[in-house]
């Protein structure tokens, strides 16, 4: 009850505009523990009591990361003892699969759950986690079932690449990510190895050919790699420009730090909206976690007033987009959200005040919600619908997560004629949860000043994971 009364008070001299990054992160912790752990060593999924609970893959992951960057900002004492739950109910992953060998899980999961792992070793050192982090990346590393097709360098999401033969990188930055931080703990070659390997092996396949942005998915027939463009997950390029960071750090070979300051560039110049304020496309399918937590390494350890700026930029913004009980929206420079938040939605929110209140504890957060004045149109749009043309500086598109739940369709969105560059558009089907949560924001997107603006659907185009175009738009806000 007093936690409850004094997030109520946090929300309250927030709103009253008298808050710094020194209180807000602090707040964003307690709101983060109150709202999603339970109390035993798990997550919940949602902002509700009775949400699913995990403590597996990355949505739930990226709880444990944020609370990790907050112990690595502030030394929190309270962050000991929820690691110590946490690695009591981590997954304990079995041999690696060989061939023939249909492994139950996907490859991406075990890297997730590595990181996370070694992240409670670093606080806890308790041995048990380290041992989970050291299977959990063997099970992907040693197998004999993901490794394959016609470039085998980088690894199938399922066994044998299922039926839609995809590769994502969530697999291999995660990889890359987790062998690192292995390393660093123990000190054995093979995991500096690894990492060096998988990275080029990024390099070569998932790597934009015109800017220095790292698109998550190749498919692979066996006899080609095709990459799909533009699909600029938060979280694996995040995870690249932290693993060139950290290789540098490592090798001392100018190229990763060259290569990870180049994306961190792209992400500020090509993945905002025109405030500067990040824009996170996906309806569920990332985490914002490692992005934030890659250029708080920036500006921290490499001084770099830029991504200093940015953290600052995009927490004062994610500030003002909080709902009544304290959790972000997933678009920083949306309103507030009104429907149920999940994880995936609001680990970015968490993580991004944490980093702020590190770089600039003592700068004021200007009050930026002015949502409350946005006017409201209730519309039925589809692929087929006219475009919304409006006059104003601001708009937010609604409709349901998981409409036609949960995974297949997927709309492009041209604002004033331009496509977004991260053209994943609107993926309005996936639901990482496999609920349906109606009213939620689908996009969003801010000018500096108020003109006329048009916003354009057209189908996206099929693929094996999102699977064909899909639209449905229950309406739309508009701030002037």
């Amino acid at each position: 009850m007093i936690r409850l009364i004094v997030a109520s008070l946090a929300l309250a001299s927030a709103a009253a505009g008298a808050t710094t990054f020194q209180q807000a992160g602090p707040e964003a912790v307690d709101t983060l523990v109150r709202v999603f752990y339970t109390g035993d060593g798990k997550w919940r999924e949602c902002g509700a009591a009775d949400c699913h609970t995990s403590n597996q893959d990355w949505g739930v992951d990226s709880m444990t990361y944020t609370l990790w960057l907050d112990w690595k900002t502030t030394q929190d004492a309270k962050v000991a003892p929820l690691m110590s739950a946490l690695i009591k109910t981590a997954p304990s992953y079995p041999a690696p699969c060989t061939g023939g060998t249909k492994c139950s899980s996907w490859s991406d999961v075990p890297e997730w759950d590595s990181i996370a792992a070694s992240r409670e070793y670093e606080i806890t050192h308790d041995p048990v986690a380290l041992q989970k982090a050291r299977a959990a990346f063997d099970f992907v590393e040693n197998a004999q079932v993901f490794a394959r097709g016609a470039c085998p360098s980088i690894n199938y999401q399922l066994t044998d690449g299922g039926t839609n033969n995809l590769k994502t990188l969530e697999t291999d930055a995660n990889g890359v990510k987790a062998a690192i931080l292995l390393y660093e703990t123990t000190h054995e070659e093979r995991y500096l190895k690894a990492a060096t390997a998988r990275y080029a092996a990024i390099r070569k396949y998932y790597l934009d050919p015109k800017v220095p942005l790292y698109s998550v998915y190749v498919f692979d027939n066996g006899k080609t790699c095709e990459q799909t463009p533009h699909r600029f997950f938060a979280s694996v390029n995040g995870d690249m420009i932290w693993n060139g960071l950290h290789l540098y750090r490592a090798t001392k070979k100018d190229m990763y730090l060259h290569e990870a300051f180049a994306t961190a560039n792209a992400v500020e110049q090509h993945l905002s909206d025109p405030r500067g304020i990040f824009a996170d496309l996906q309806a569920e399918n990332d985490i914002v976690e490692p992005l934030v937590e890659a250029f708080y390494e920036l500006a921290t350890d490499h001084h770099d007033a830029k991504a200093k700026q940015w953290l600052i930029r995009n927490a004062t913004a994610a500030w003002s987009a909080r709902g009544k009980d304290g959790t972000f929206s997933r678009f920083f420079d949306g309103p507030a959200p009104t429907a149920l938040t999940s994880v995936w939605q609001s680990n970015g929110g968490f993580a991004i005040e944490v980093a702020a209140a590190a770089v600039a504890p003592n700068t004021n957060i200007e009050n930026t919600n002015d949502w409350s004045k946005a006017q409201t149109t209730t519309r039925d749009i589809t692929l087929n619908s006219e475009p919304i043309t409006f006059d104003g500086s601001a708009i937010t598109l609604i409709g349901t997560i998981g409409d036609n739940c949960c995974e297949a369709g997927h709309a492009r969105v041209f604002v004033d004629g331009v496509e977004t560059f991260d053209q994943t558009g609107i993926w309005q089907n996936k639901s990482s949860s496999g609920w349906k949560t109606p009213d939620a924001i689908l996009f969003a997107w801010r000018w500096p000043k108020a003109g006329h603006h048009t916003i354009r659907f057209m189908p996206g185009v099929e693929n094996g994971k999102e699977g064909g175009a899909y639209l449905h738009l229950t309406g739309y806000s508009v701030l002037h």
